[in-house]
Order: structure tokens, then sequence, then C-alpha cells
């Protein structure tokens, strides 16, 4: 695809994009908006960029900062336009998006659910924080001490691999 191409086939893909963020309850960062566009149509990163630009300049959709991540989603008038444009998407692609799309999207919310950094503290000496986010909300922060970067890393990926099974044994430890 180069950016050269017919405006039709430009449009479309920032239809795509409105049309897959409108399916989404909640914000989605770059990376995993991303993912979910190249699971339905093979997109160019640059054009993918160049695309959610065009879509912020006419405040189709909205950027902005959430547990320290800089996330998007469809405004009111994305909505709208994407009311009016919506027949542009092929109903084959349309069709992907609403069934396939499924595990897709389940495995990326999965991914933004759960969060981990390590942040310095000192010569290394680093606070480790992990956290589980549902609908917008934490439900669950913890805070650790790492002695060194190694450590702090491994607690992020042990973290970001097994949060669901180290969670429930953490609050049942707390609750006897």
């Amino acid at each position: 695809m180069k950016l050269t191409q017919d405006g039709e086939v430009l449009a479309e893909n920032k239809v795509l994009i409105l049309y897959i963020l409108s399916k989404l309850n909640e914000p989605i960062t770059n990376d995993n908006l991303l993912q979910l566009v190249i699971s339905v149509l093979d997109m160019n990163y640059f054009y993918f960029q160049q695309f959610l630009l065009d879509l912020l300049e006419k405040n189709y959709i909205i950027c902005f900062s959430q547990d320290g991540k800089q996330v998007y989603q469809i405004t009111e008038d994305g909505k709208n336009a994407l009311s009016l444009t919506d027949d542009m998407l092929p109903g084959i692609i349309k069709l992907k998006v609403d069934t396939s799309f499924g595990n897709e999207i389940k495995n990326v919310i999965e991914q933004e659910a759960i969060t981990a950094e390590y942040v310095p503290i000192g010569n290394d000496n680093y606070t480790v924080t992990c956290k589980i986010n549902e609908n917008n909300n934490c439900i669950f922060e913890v805070s650790v001490f790492a002695g060194s970067r190694e450590e702090a890393k491994k607690i992020v990926d042990n973290w970001k691999e097994n949060a669901y099974s180290i969670y429930p044994e953490i609050l049942n430890s707390l609750n006897h």
C-alpha cells in the first residue's frame, strides 16, 4: 500500500481503525490497536501512524494518558463519521472484525489488564509495581523492592506471565 494510492483505499483504512475502536469498550494503546488492525488487514506501521494522526487531527479519536500509557479512544465525532462511512468497509472485513476478532480483543484486553514496571530509586535499587486493572479500575496493586535491575526485570516478567495465579495466592495469604 502506498500513501499515494487512491483516496478511497486510504479512507477505508481510516474507517477500519474507527470501526475497531467502536467495538472496544475501553481505551487501547497504540501497539495493541496496531495488533488488532494487523489481525484484520495487512497494514504498514508508518501508514498506520499517519492514519492515526489524521484521525486525531479531525477529532475522530482522542489520545490521552492512562496509567502512564498513551491510549486511544473513538470520540462522538468519530462515531458519527463512522456511521456515515461505515459502508466503505467491505463486508468481509467487517465479518472478520465481528467474528474472529473476539479472541484477539480478549488477548489485548488481558495484556492491558496486567501491568508491571520498575523504577530506579538509587544505585541498583528498584521499586517494582505490579497491577491488575479491570474496567479502567485498579483492583490490585503491589510494590516491592528489588536489589538489582535483573531482579526487577525478573519480577516484572514473572508478574506478566503468572499474575492470574499469583494474585489469588496473595489474597488467600492476606485473608488467613
